[in-house]
């Protein structure tokens, strides 16, 4: 449900660190609510979050948001827009303060050219997201609501964030009114 990359971290700090100037990577603060990248929009640089939690969703056409995911420590954003060369896919909100490694983007092309264990911790993170994709779709599958309202529960109590009801609907795909009901029957 919160999902994090410690090894690319680590690996960006270090990059981070190496840098003469610190120009090709630099570190970028976000308040909380505030939106990192917006969807349909240019990405101008790949962000690494460094601390924090953003909430990555998107808008469908029936004016319905879709939580993808909850992202913290290590996770890489804008990656899949540079590679493609497409405008955002989804808007990244920062639910807490925020702050993140922007890394230039003709230094990340750089990157995933000339440094092997770079391209390789972003094959990792390509196949986790996979992974985690496709164990989310079975599970919503297989469990009842209640059972993924409860483990979204454990998250606020661990991360010690607030998620409201809007984002909790929206991360399960149901509506305002079921999960309501679900609530009320937790209790």
């Amino acid at each position: 449900m919160l999902r994090t990359n410690t090894p690319f971290l680590a690996y960006i700090e270090r990059l981070y660190e190496l840098q003469a100037r610190k120009e090709a990577i630099i570190l970028k603060d976000f308040s909380k609510h505030s939106f990192v990248l917006q969807q349909g929009t240019t990405a101008h640089a790949v962000l690494f979050i460094k601390q924090g939690i953003i909430k990555c969703f998107m808008n469908e056409e029936n004016g319905k948001e879709y939580i993808v995911e909850f992202l913290g420590k290590g996770e890489v954003v804008g990656e899949i827009e540079f590679l493609k060369n497409i405008p955002c896919l989804c808007t990244i909100e920062a639910l807490t303060e925020v702050t993140a490694y922007s890394i230039s983007l003709p230094y990340f092309k750089e990157l995933i050219e000339k440094d092997p264990l770079f391209s390789r911790l972003l094959l990792d993170a390509f196949a986790e997201r996979i992974i985690n994709t496709s164990s989310r779709a079975s599970y919503q599958q297989l469990h009842t609501v209640e059972h993924s309202y409860s483990k979204l529960m454990e998250l606020q109590s661990r991360q010690n964030v607030a998620i409201s009801k809007e984002d909790m609907a929206a991360y399960l795909g149901i509506t305002i009114r079921t999960l309501n009901r679900v609530a009320k029957n937790f209790k």
